[in-house]
């Protein structure tokens, strides 16, 4: 019975209240170009139309989650409209109808898919409450958060309230990079998606390490997208510079190398290179590896158990990341 951990739904009754009360939320709808419905914040941002698949009716997603043997889907928001610059009341408003949309769907077809919540950082007072209002009320198996704060990695900010509630309820926070806006070096050659998004995940995981996050909440589990972004690759580079820098002067309390905190986290299966994906699970365990697709996203992988088996671990192992893994992590 496989779980993908790493897919994503926008269900479209958020946009009714949009229409009548945008005020309320800092957030319109718009078509552009015409036919298509954006979201344009007050603040000016307009995030990219809607992918189909991202809106797809429900059976559609279904037929597409049979076709390729995944029997559970865990579902969260697009990181790009989380809109942390939002101020802090309508960034609470918007979370909330962003989560209970998504408990609504997620409970219509509850032996399908699960759900993760969204809070309003960077006030991580009114995230935690948030995750603890979603976790307790309304079925949300964890949180999600985007890997950079407008812009700020999130090791740099105070956001201990939020990593401290997510322990005590026992819940992983999966950690999604966010970039609605390319960079002039990303703009061309779908950059934006192979590097930018990736670097996201690396800075993110880099700054909490460094900022003693996984030191002060040794329970917390964070899940990391598309196979930990490039930390895998470059953790001798993280160890070589956390022995070599002004610790002080660079803000590092970590108490340990980062290598020694990869076996902490836990990596989704997208990386679309068999090679890598048995590099990964090589370096930091099966027990630490989840099935993931990007559902609705172009870098989705269309079939993430054949992308598994194709790596050559055992059948035991793909039963440990394709299920047990996920069944651990999650309580549903």
């Amino acid at each position: 019975m496989p779980i993908d951990v790493h897919a994503h739904y926008v269900p479209l009754d958020i946009l009714e209240p949009l229409t009548t009360r945008a005020h309320d939320f800092g957030v319109s709808v718009v078509e552009s170009p015409p036919g298509c419905r954006c979201l344009r914040f007050d603040d000016g941002l307009q995030i990219r139309p809607f992918f189909p698949k991202l809106v797809e009716p429900i059976p559609a997603r279904l037929s597409d989650m049979d076709r390729c043997g995944v029997e559970r889907q865990v579902l969260s928001i697009w990181a790009d409209i989380f809109r942390y610059a939002l101020p802090a009341v309508q960034g609470e408003r918007w979370h909330r109808l962003l989560n209970d949309s998504l408990a609504r769907l997620c409970a219509r077809a509850p032996a399908r898919f699960s759900w993760l919540a969204s809070g309003a950082l960077p006030d991580a007072a009114r995230a935690a409450r948030e995750l603890e209002r979603a976790v307790r009320e309304h079925g949300a198996v964890g949180g999600v958060i985007a890997a950079n704060v407008d812009g700020v990695n999130p090791g740099e900010l105070a956001l201990d309230e939020y990593w401290s509630s997510a322990q005590a309820l026992g819940v992983p926070v999966f950690i999604h990079p966010a970039a609605p806006a390319p960079t002039p070096r990303t703009r061309l050659y779908a950059l934006n998606q192979i590097a930018q998004y990736t670097f996201d995940t690396t800075l993110c995981i880099g700054s909490l390490i460094g900022a003693g996050v996984l030191d002060r909440f040794p329970r917390l589990e964070l899940i990391l997208s598309h196979g930990g972004g490039t930390l895998p690759w470059l953790i001798g580079r993280f160890d070589c510079m956390h022995r070599r820098m002004d610790r002080v002067g660079q803000q590092d309390v970590a108490l340990q190398p980062p290598s020694h905190y990869l076996t902490r986290l836990s990596y989704d299966t997208i990386l679309h290179e068999p090679a890598a994906l048995r590099y990964l699970i090589d370096r930091v365990g099966a027990d630490r590896v989840v099935l993931g697709s990007d559902d609705s996203f172009p870098p989705a992988d269309h079939d993430p158990m054949a992308t598994l088996r194709a790596t050559g671990i055992s059948a035991g192992e793909v039963e440990q990341i394709a299920e047990t893994n996920p069944r651990r992590l999650f309580r549903f």
